[in-house]
């Protein structure tokens, strides 16, 4: 035969199991002490009803005269049978001086001595004791009979020790009955709360629930993913490191309002909202982090469950891989004009014209030279420099000419390595995309670019030079322009004028924001001198100090996730 062993009781079972055995005990130590005491009060109560009825038998007259008579049996038994039920006690017994008995419950023992102590009583008129006699133990008092100065009987009056039981026993069953039922209500009361204890830990006993903590806990610091927790008032009832990192938040954030934490408005509303919310982009001072919120709900809205995710450099990949996807489309257009110029070539050599397929291949090849040129010198800094070259290729492929200022002028090694040149990719390669995409369809469609550096000055002295110049990056379009009731809009992620593509909208601008503000620079939009739109970016030029350590991977840039026109 097999016993199965039982498992450890859940934390609601431990708890009723102590309140029940606890109950159980102070209602057991109650009735203990009440019987103890109830004992003791019931034989005092007992003494002091003996003594007044022996002594007021003792002090009767007729008692005293019927000591005189030969035969005090006569006239004291029934007078004592009477005082018995009338008072009643369970015996009187009157004596002469020597202790033979004159009365007696029992008939037969009249004649016989008392079996007690009547020497006490002799000396001390309350002597009360406890003896067992004829009837048993019995709580009894003696006084004398006094006829003047003599002593001539004895008055002895007592109660059964088992009488005295009796009561002190009904007593206690009445007792043990109102804890019963104190007991049995406690039992109800306790199994109702632990009920609901036992819904709300889901039945676990303490040694789980504390070892979910504990995975809880390392689960917690474990996952990179930020995890933030808020209560149904929307303020942090728990962040992970990972959170803290992400939001950039430090202290002691727990209970403090969403609201209170400083995060940009866009995502203290996502947070905020009531809604669930679903990979959303959403732009810190230095991160681009995805979020999803989830209400948590047990018949009532308890809080959210918001995860976050940082693809900063997920969104810079992103933005490279659309960059290198235009140029592939604009080598390979290139490669289609160069086959058709290669035919064109080819054809005027077999027609015999030589000369002319020369002067063909000769003005096409100083054209592209001269567009090469044309950009380094005016931005010779490498990676501008490519960026403009490959920008242009893809103007051109979408009807759009894309030129570089006269003013243009950066040389190469002027920026200082607190200004990487993948936010210079991130800032500029906005801005042009977002201007192509303004530009395009229109007629004449061009996009003019500017970059040049510029010594800052005082606005209280003109003539003094601040020592840190900064770079200007100035982009404009012929496009239909951007409203002034816009103007700051055009910089919040998810703004945009066009229908979103298949990788959305409303996404450069807010980066190129990001980035700026990064550098402590400034960006500004406003007409430009031919219409359309016209953006400014300024960026101090600093060696250190500016730029924290860590935060200056800026996002590249692509068009299907930037244009804000």
């Amino acid at each position: 035969m097999r016993f199965s062993v039982p498992g450890p009781r859940s934390l609601a079972g431990q708890l009723f199991a102590m309140q029940a055995v606890l109950i159980a005990v102070v209602v057991a130590g109650y009735a203990l002490f009440t019987y103890v005491s109830d004992r003791s009060q019931a034989e005092e109560a007992a003494r002091r009803q003996a003594r007044a009825v022996a002594r007021s038998v003792a002090d009767s007259p007729s008692v005293v005269a019927a000591t005189r008579t030969p035969d005090p049996t006569a006239e004291l038994q029934p007078y004592a049978l009477k005082v018995m039920r009338d008072t009643e006690v369970d015996f009187i017994t009157i004596m002469d001086p020597r202790g033979i008995r004159w009365t007696h419950p029992d008939p037969d023992q009249i004649g016989q001595p008392f079996q007690g102590h009547t020497e006490k009583a002799l000396r001390d008129p309350a002597f009360t004791e406890t003896y067992t006699g004829t009837l048993g133990p019995s709580v009894r008092a003696v006084t004398p009979i006094q006829d003047g100065p003599r002593t001539v009987g004895l008055v002895s009056a007592g109660i059964r020790v088992e009488e005295i039981s009796q009561h002190v026993q009904n007593q206690l069953t009445a007792l043990l009955g109102v804890a019963a039922g104190a007991l049995a209500l406690g039992a109800v009361g306790t199994y109702v709360i632990n009920a609901r204890l036992r819904r709300h830990t889901h039945g676990m006993n303490a040694a789980q629930l504390s070892r979910m903590h504990d995975y809880h806990q390392a689960a917690l610091h474990a996952v990179r993913e930020g995890l933030l927790m808020l209560d149904g008032q929307y303020c942090v009832a728990l962040i992970n490191d990972g959170g803290r990192e992400l939001l950039g938040v430090a202290g002691d954030v727990v209970g403090r309002s969403v609201a209170e934490l400083g995060l940009p408005a866009s995502l203290t509303g996502a947070l905020l909202a009531s809604e669930p919310r679903v990979d959303e982009v959403h732009l810190t001072a230095s991160r681009v982090l995805v979020i999803n919120t989830s209400p948590v709900s047990g018949g009532e809205r308890r809080g959210t469950v918001v995860t976050l995710r940082d693809v900063t450099e997920l969104q810079s990949l992103m933005g490279e891989l659309d960059s290198e996807r235009g140029f592939t489309q604009a080598l390979r257009s290139q490669a289609h004009e160069a086959a058709n110029r290669l035919h064109t070539v080819v054809s005027l050599i077999e027609l015999g014209r030589a000369e002319e397929a020369v002067e063909f291949a000769t003005a096409e090849l100083e054209l592209a030279q001269a567009l090469t040129d044309q950009v380094v010198a005016a931005v010779s800094e490498p990676v501008l420099a490519a960026l403009l070259l490959g920008k242009t290729a893809q103007a051109n492929e979408r009807g759009v000419e894309l030129m570089v200022s006269e003013d243009s002028s950066l040389d190469d090694g002027l920026l200082p390595e607190s200004l990487p040149s993948r936010d210079l990719v991130t800032i500029l390669g906005n801005l042009i995309d977002n201007a192509v995409d303004a530009a395009q369809g229109g007629v004449r469609a061009r996009v003019t670019v500017a970059a040049y550096t510029q010594d800052t000055q005082d606005p209280e002295d003109p003539v003094a030079l601040d020592d840190a110049p900064e770079l200007v990056l100035r982009v404009s379009d012929t496009g239909p322009g951007v409203d002034p009731e816009h103007a700051e809009a055009v910089f919040q992620r998810g703004f945009s004028t066009k229908p979103a593509g298949p990788g959305g909208r409303g996404l450069g601008l807010a980066l190129v924001r990001q980035a700026v503000q990064r550098h402590e620079g400034t960006l500004s939009v406003s007409e430009a001198d031919g219409g359309g739109a016209q953006f400014e970016v300024r960026l101090p030029l600093r060696e250190s100090g500016a730029v924290a350590e860590g935060v200056t991977s800026g996002t590249s840039v692509s068009r299907g996730a930037g244009g804000n026109a």
